[in-house]
């Protein structure tokens, strides 16, 4: 091949010098979840998302609900996400009362049953419900001819002495429900009410853990539980859990059941948290939340149910999981408003 002369080869220099850089590929916007522990989805749920809106959907734990709640609002000034999942309305009137939410209504709302929305300006929007209630092992209920509690009050029969299992109201979500459990039962009066109702738990060994896992993995005897007690403070999906994980996903019963005695309503909500610089991805994941694709994922996920009522649940909880006649509840404001002293009270009765 022949050398281009230098007046050539200058040319083509220039050339290359003046023309357009390529543009590189455009990154994602990312776009930050807060949320719980607990928190899943399946993997075609959040990739669903992303690829429709050009978005990197980056999930952040935070620990358990309270604490979810309590760093979301130390950091108000300077947000750590754009979106929060995972409030419940045992903690709600904290976090609106501290602002931290921008008002948001999704179009979804429409398929939500009206008594979940428990904030008129749609702070937060419902996205599951999870009812907080007492669970059995079956085999031995059946084995040592125990009586099935019906009501709270069945708890402080003799033959139940050192049975139960609950978790530290202090340190737990499910504790702090069962908690406002029994005082929305019984009441707060000094003798008749909800401290007396402990303190015959306590007088009947109840035993006390300061988690979930640790009462049903570590003291409850039932399904993947290693302990001695046969009743622990736990889900109303949770025998559902135990059927899918379990030696046989198609049997007819479980190795255990939950009650309807006793049962406490737990809604989660979402929120766009304030200072967001991207409202319309963060209203956007809301949607997705309650699309109803989302919304059917959730059940096995999550092992809870749908916030919306025209999706339909699978199969296994058709079959093993609790829907409580009457599950009991408290308006946030007055679990706000209450909730610091009776985890006191509570302390100072249970593990005095």
């Amino acid at each position: 091949m022949m050398p281009r002369p230098a007046s050539v080869v200058s040319a083509l220099l220039m050339v290359t010098l003046l023309a357009p850089a390529q543009p590189a590929a455009a990154q994602p916007t990312t776009l930050t979840l807060l949320t719980h522990d607990s928190f899943y989805l399946p993997d075609e749920v959040i990739e669903a998302f992303e690829a429709e809106h050009g978005v990197d959907l980056q999930v952040l734990p935070a620990g358990d609900a309270g604490a979810m709640v309590n760093q979301a609002i130390l950091t108000a000034d300077r947000p750590l996400a754009d979106v929060l999942f995972g409030i419940d309305n045992t903690f709600l009137s904290r976090a609106l009362a501290a602002d931290i939410f921008e008002p948001y209504r999704s179009p979804a709302l429409e398929a939500v049953p009206s008594e979940l929305v428990l904030d008129a300006e749609h702070r937060v929007t419902p996205i599951d419900v999870a009812d907080v209630c007492l669970n059995i092992d079956r085999a031995v209920f059946e084995a040592e001819g125990l009586p099935l509690p019906a009501a709270l009050t069945d708890l402080l029969d003799p033959a139940l002495a050192g049975r139960l299992v609950v978790e530290n109201p202090a340190t737990s979500s499910p504790g702090l429900a069962f908690l406002l459990a029994t005082v929305a039962t019984f009441g707060e009066d000094p003798e008749t009410g909800w401290q007396s109702f402990w303190a015959g738990l306590r007088d009947n060994g109840v035993i006390v853990t300061a988690g979930w896992e640790e009462a049903y993995y570590g003291s409850f005897s039932g399904g993947s539980g290693e302990g001695d007690a046969p009743i622990v403070v736990s889900y109303a999906t949770s025998p559902v859990a135990e059927v899918v994980f379990g030696a046989d996903p198609q049997a007819v019963e479980g190795p255990t059941a939950a009650l309807d005695a006793g049962c406490f309503r737990q809604i989660e909500f979402a929120g766009i948290l304030r200072g967001t610089d991207q409202p319309e991805l963060a209203a956007a994941l809301i949607d997705h939340l309650l699309a109803a694709e989302t919304q059917a994922a959730l059940p096995l996920a999550m092992y809870v149910y749908p916030a919306r009522s025209d999706v339909a649940l699978p199969e296994v909880f058709e079959r093993h999981a609790l829907v409580p006649a009457a599950p009991l509840s408290l308006d946030p404001a007055v679990i706000d408003a209450g909730r610091e002293d009776w985890i006191r009270a509570w302390t100072d009765i249970v593990l005095r």
